[in-house]
């Protein structure tokens, strides 16, 4: 078996006296989709912000590709290939489509200098942009203003965005988050051509699309890992469904 790309042992991150993560072990392999739920509150987004050093951990330890990351600032991790996208999308909304995702690559090519060069004029950026937009299922709106697209489509944006630094692990925190049915669809396809090529963690409500998505579901239920197993362990498992999944597929 290969090696994985990210071990999480014995995480633990207190505010206070609550315990929002305890000794959290979890692991993800290369080309794997492995998804993250629970209820509201159960740490979700605390845990993926230790993961991307936005916040420290109290203790335990994370590797990323066998190496210590857990003192590593969020830049750093970013250059080893740790990429994610977030719950509230981050666009220049004024800027197209596609000066978008070329102004991503140029960054990622470390030429931070000219980011506010004119990318239009630049055509191996605009190349490395458009076939981005097309793994996120959003080449044909490569030259709309951001600020006119439907919210679904600026996820898909912030998806090729993300994929501009080449990843090797992509945090995605609730994609599907606010989107309606036929803006989930697409996401779904688009994360769907990802599987296999690039490991992804996913935090996700929409169970659909956990269950289409996941090759492994984690559950997380008061900051601690309660179950780790295929679709169908967690679907069986009477502890998960008692603590999560008994209470609706959108209470996560």
């Amino acid at each position: 078996m290969n090696a994985p790309v990210l071990e999480v042992s014995n995480l633990v991150k207190r505010f206070g006296g609550v315990l929002a993560t305890q000794d959290v072990a979890l692991t993800v392999l290369p080309g794997e989709t492995h998804a993250l739920i629970g209820p509201n509150g159960a740490g979700k987004t605390t845990l993926i912000a230790q993961l991307f050093g936005e916040l420290r951990p109290d203790a335990g330890a994370i590797l990323f590709g066998g190496q210590p990351i857990t003192s590593s600032p969020t830049p750093e991790r970013v250059r080893s290939g740790l990429s994610r996208t977030f719950q509230i999308t981050q666009l220049l909304r004024e800027f197209t489509v596609l000066e978008n995702v070329a102004m991503a690559v140029q960054a990622h090519r470390g030429h931070s200098f000219r980011f506010w060069r004119d990318a239009r004029r630049d055509r191996s950026l605009n190349d490395a942009a458009l076939r981005l937009l097309l793994d996120a299922g959003l080449g044909e709106r490569a030259g709309v203003v951001v600020a006119e697209l439907s919210h679904g489509e600026q996820k898909q944006l912030e998806l090729a965005m993300a994929l501009a630094s080449e990843p090797k692990l992509l945090l995605l925190d609730e994609p599907m988050a606010g989107l309606g049915p036929a803006e989930s669809e697409a996401m779904i396809a688009a994360l769907g051509k990802l599987k296999g090529s690039i490991a992804m963690l996913l935090v996700e409500h929409d169970m659909d699309a956990v269950f289409q998505l996941a090759d492994r579901i984690s559950v997380l239920v008061y900051g601690r890992i309660i179950a780790t197993g295929t679709v169908d362990d967690i679907r069986s498992n009477a502890e998960v469904r008692t603590a999560y999944l008994g209470e609706g597929d959108e209470a996560c």
